[in-house]
């Protein structure tokens, strides 16, 4: 038996035993019901083929034209890149980085990371920054949000019919399959990589080099949260880290409750300027207009889009209450060492990291109008303080729910049993 065959829950921190589990089959924790892992394939050249692909994909999505509107003889077009560009010359830099880095950025990453990694083990060795290369797979795949961007698109693309005609452009068939490319690159799980390196030459760290299963046996395990190796608690020392891909360790999340606080706090302030203030500002023969989120959703409705407007007024305002709300009472029964329905608020919790993401479609739907909507006289859509001010409460509640350890919510249960191998 080896130390990469444990593995602790995630959401409980219940020690299993990591069984092989087929194609499509998932393995579960015993107590709170997460899913530990997928059975998948992990051939390396399978992965590095679906992965050379997306990157095509995704460079085609990126140079081309996402849509092209015309009326009464002007055209306009846009390329993310170029809806991004806008976004910062109308000195909303905050909006422009966050949708760089959501949409463009960490995704790049996470498709470059995985294509060098997978490449060189197709090849039989460990290449070097190998670590580094999958933490940084595990951070982006958190934050990129191509799928949220692609529904943002269509709802944009359903709005501007209205407006003028709409010629789809070979961008919005380029975003399409990236986002199905991006669904079977998300299965693999780069922890998956890290054991299959754990076997090969090449580059790591010393301290790999002294392993031994034995030590484990009689101490408090931790596992790492980036690779998932289990290691031996080591008492005495301020700061211990993973001996094969160098994070730091920690058996709870520091101050967890309280960070939590702190964003959920500041979240909630910025909720009310986000909802009260413009988003976006309409410039026409007909004189200006300003909409707001709420008058958004009231479009959508009188517009004969009644599916629209029940999707934004989900993902822009029941959302965002709903993860204020729940993060408030997960941080608060952690708080309070409560024992009441752990299991519940654990699921609450998955909910909660699930949907996060979603708020964000206002955002990338505002950036691809404004980008659009330029027909100098005619008509001219530029982008409101509200904007800014909802892009921070999304940013700023999913910072709140990777804060909160779930653990918390089972350290008061007993744990007699806890160990399943």
């Amino acid at each position: 038996m080896h130390r990469y065959d444990l593995i602790t829950c995630h959401d409980c921190g219940v020690l299993h035993l990591r069984r092989p589990v087929r194609p499509r089959e998932k393995a579960r924790c015993v107590r709170c019901q997460a899913i530990l892992y997928r059975g998948i394939h992990s051939d390396a050249s399978r992965m590095a083929a679906i992965t050379l692909a997306a990157i095509f994909t995704f460079l085609i999505a990126q140079c081309f034209p996402i849509v092209e509107l015309e009326i009464n003889g002007y055209s306009t077009s846009a390329t993310l890149l170029g809806a991004i560009r806008v976004m910062w010359l109308e000195q909303m830099q905050l909006v422009a980085i966050v949708v760089f880095l959501f949409t463009i950025l960490l995704p790049a990453v996470e498709l470059g990371s995985l294509l060098y990694v997978t490449l060189a083990l197709r090849g039989g060795y460990r290449p070097p920054g190998f670590d580094h290369l999958l933490r940084a797979v595990g951070a982006a795949r958190r934050w990129g949000m191509t799928e949220v961007l692609m529904i943002g698109i269509l709802i944009t693309i359903v709005k501007m019919t209205s407006l003028a005609q709409v010629l789809v452009q070979p961008g919005l068939f380029a975003f399409g399959a990236l986002t199905l490319m991006l669904a079977i690159v998300t299965a693999f799980d780069p922890k998956i990589l890290w054991n299959i390196g754990e076997h090969l030459p090449g580059p790591r760290r010393a301290a790999q080099q002294t392993f031994n299963y034995q030590a484990l046996a009689g101490k408090p395990l931790i596992d790492c949260p980036a690779c998932g190796l289990v290691a031996a608690r080591e008492f005495g020392k301020q700061r211990q880290y993973c001996q094969r891909c160098g994070a730091r360790l920690h058996r709870r999340r520091r101050q967890s409750v309280g960070r939590t606080w702190a964003f959920l706090l500041a979240a909630t302030i910025l909720y009310i300027p986000a909802n009260l203030l413009p988003v976006m500002y309409t410039s026409s023969l007909f004189g200006k207009e300003d909409d707001t989120i709420i008058s958004g959703v009231v479009y959508f409705w009188t517009s004969g889009s009644p599916a629209l407007a029940v999707i934004i007024f989900i993902a822009s305002i029941v959302v965002p209450v709903l993860k204020l709300a729940s993060l408030s009472l997960l941080a608060y029964t952690a708080q309070r060492r409560s024992r009441w329905q752990p299991l519940q608020r654990t699921v609450l919790y998955r909910i909660v990291e699930f949907v996060g993401r979603w708020s964000m479609l206002d955002i990338f739907v505002i950036t691809l109008t404004v980008a659009l909507v330029r027909f100098q006289s005619l008509a001219v859509i530029t982008a409101g303080p509200g904007a800014m001010a909802f892009c921070a409460v999304v940013v700023l509640t999913m910072i709140a729910s990777m804060q909160f350890d779930p653990r918390l919510i089972w350290d008061p249960i007993d744990t007699s049993g806890e160990k399943h191998v």
